[in-house]
């Protein structure tokens, strides 16, 4: 898989990518996540990549001829599956839309900055707008790393023990059960008995009614 992310602040990106599970997947070769710098398609000495908003109004608008510009290159060398905006009025990021993306071969995020990008951007080029959060970030670095994390540690291969990530919350549309590791008594604190139990069918039996009634708890909206 490629990820072609479109920046401002590249070096903002640089840490996630360098670490844990996201440096194992490239260096594995499953998953080249290349930052590109918009203002290397800046079209004056200034590399200005936003301007003043048309009718007023605060703050600065990322400009249409950089975007486009960055976009018609990287096109002209490859296919895209989906051109995505990370915005906070875009669809909510969740686990059936992670999976999703997962199975693509080539994407291009684009990170918002300032008060946003041109309309005719998000008009035009961009192919799916998503989410993390009904809040505002400083910029589309950030969710684009939280969206980055969510389909590339589910690709596989990339996760040694790959039924690990099958198990995980919101996969079967639920939260995941109660984790328990060594000492079993700390301090009187005892891990459930039947845990040790040994009986594989009892455990998962177990494991579901946890799960459903963490959820109907914690994430009653899943229901």
């Amino acid at each position: 898989m490629r990820i072609d992310i479109i920046t401002v602040l590249p070096d903002l990106l640089k840490s996630p990518f360098q670490h844990s599970i996201l440096k194992r997947a490239q260096e594995k070769k499953l998953v080249e996540v290349n930052l590109i710098n918009l203002r290397d398609y800046a079209s004056d000495n200034y590399n200005s990549v936003d301007d003043y908003c048309y009718g007023g109004g605060a703050g600065m608008v990322m400009m249409i001829e950089p975007i486009a510009n960055c976009i018609y290159k990287l096109k002209s060398q490859r296919n895209y599956d989906e051109i995505i905006y990370m915005s906070p009025d875009g669809e909510l990021l969740n686990q059936k839309i992670a999976n999703q993306i997962s199975l693509f071969q080539n994407i291009i995020i684009l990170c918002g900055h300032y008060k946003g990008v041109d309309e005719r951007v998000r008009e035009h080029f961009i192919t799916r707008e998503i989410s993390i959060g009904d809040y505002v970030l400083s910029g589309g670095e950030l969710a684009a790393a939280v969206l980055c994390d969510s389909i590339i540690r589910i690709i596989p291969g990339v996760i040694s023990d790959e039924t690990s990530a099958l198990f995980d919350s919101f996969q079967d549309g639920l939260i995941a059960p109660p984790v328990y590791t060594r000492p079993y008594d700390f301090n009187g604190l005892k891990v459930p008995d039947v845990l040790l139990s040994g009986n594989e069918k009892i455990i998962d039996e177990w494991r579901l009614q946890q799960s459903i009634e963490r959820t109907k708890k914690r994430r009653p909206n899943l229901f």
